[in-house]
């Protein structure tokens, strides 16, 4: 069976989703929007039979990657870390910054990895690996994990894999404690409360109308939106192109997704903020802001976290995946703090021997990304991390 024939490496959706649980970047939907990205290089790999698998991954035949944070080679080359070069078979999807190893509930994460392992490395040893990746040499392509959390890590290691695990990023997640928004303020202490009040306050006098949407409904305005956070970081983007690539997004997910989309009282867009309730969990997956209409009223905070927040408490979910980037922001509001992971899985990898150079680099990684922060610091809620400081 060709791994790479659909976006769950030719099992069936329903089969795939059994092994989910409640982790949506590893679910057939989302798998499905990344396919459409580069079918046929986008697939997964698996242990137990196509109608009944055990445990499974996600695979993306990299020729060239887009995304600057899915660019392994860059990472790795700006740390001073030797790299394997751009090409090769990324254990994971390429959207969504993470990567989840999924297995049946009777299976330990230590199994599954160990039952993977063999299987990814054979598929980067695969005459078709080579072709989609537009490597010749008759040698295996690398095989790298990109955003795995420190459990997985853990499992790989404990499968064979001899390479150090180099820090790429923190993940926040949001606790959503029990008693509603009030028992969400009480989580966070006096301080960090009354700042949260307030935010609202401003908020609300700003007069913003909010709407709430699918996906479907404001993809242009989306686009628009989102394209004018890039430019304001430098980032060239075209908002017809992210427009159109949200309308791939919605009809993958069937009717999944959820908006919050805000308006000037002249009904002009300001700000949206696109997440998903799945299983547990409520997804942060995407926001932006035309800064032009943005008047100073915490827009983004209430946009991006508290409206969120609210629905999280009103439907009972127990923790919100905020996602990497403004780790202060997010710690300010609860978020504890966890690492995300490259795994180099080939079996001869070029960071073999290098674990005091890689430890060092991993923990200059962390000081960037902690910064001058004492809420970082104390969100971080990871022993890979701490080991690091």
């Amino acid at each position: 069976m060709n791994p790479f024939s659909t976006a769950t490496g030719g099992i069936a959706p329903g089969s795939w989703d059994r092994l989910v649980g409640p982790h949506l970047y590893a679910s057939a939907d989302w798998l499905s929007f990344c396919h459409g990205d580069d079918p046929g290089r986008v697939g997964a790999v698996h242990i137990g039979s196509p109608d009944r698998p055990r445990a499974a991954v996600p695979v993306t035949a990299v020729r060239t990657m887009g995304n600057a944070f899915y660019q392994w080679h860059e990472t790795l080359g700006g740390l001073g870390l030797p790299s394997p070069g751009p090409k090769g078979l990324m254990a994971g999807q390429h959207r969504g910054y993470h990567t989840e190893l999924l297995h049946e509930p009777g299976m330990t994460h230590d199994e599954a990895a160990a039952g993977l392992l063999p299987e990814l490395r054979r598929l980067a040893a695969d005459p078709l690996t080579r072709e989609l990746t537009g490597t010749p040499e008759p040698d295996p392509v690398p095989c790298l994990a990109m955003f795995v959390d420190g459990r997985t890590v853990a499992a790989f290691r404990r499968a064979g894999v001899t390479a150090p695990a180099v820090l790429l990023q923190l993940e926040a997640w949001i606790p959503v404690p029990e008693g509603g928004w009030d028992g969400y303020l009480r989580s966070l202490g006096h301080k960090r409360a009354a700042t949260v009040r307030r935010d609202r306050r401003r908020f609300e006098a700003a007069g913003h109308r909010v709407e709430r949407l699918t996906l479907e409904e404001c993809c242009e305005e989306a686009g628009h939106l989102l394209a004018c956070t890039e430019h304001r970081y430098g980032h060239p983007a075209d908002a017809k192109v992210l427009a159109q690539s949200f309308e791939e997004q919605a009809r993958a997910m069937r009717g999944r997704t959820e908006v919050f989309l805000a308006r000037t009282a002249d009904g002009r867009p300001l700000g949206f903020c696109l997440y998903y309730v799945w299983g547990d969990t409520l997804y942060l997956r995407a926001a932006g802001f035309d800064y032009e209409a943005v008047t100073g009223a915490t827009e983004y905070f209430n946009l991006v976290y508290y409206l969120p927040l609210e629905v999280a408490c009103e439907r009972g979910v127990r923790r919100v995946h905020a996602g990497i980037e403004a780790a202060e922001a997010k710690a300010l509001r609860g978020g504890r703090m966890r690492g995300l992971w490259l795994l180099d899985l080939s079996e001869h990898s070029v960071l073999e021997g290098m674990d005091e150079k890689v430890a060092a680099r991993n923990a200059d990684t962390l000081r960037t990304l902690m910064g001058s922060s004492n809420a970082v610091a104390s969100a971080l809620d990871d022993p890979a991390l701490a080991e690091l400081l």
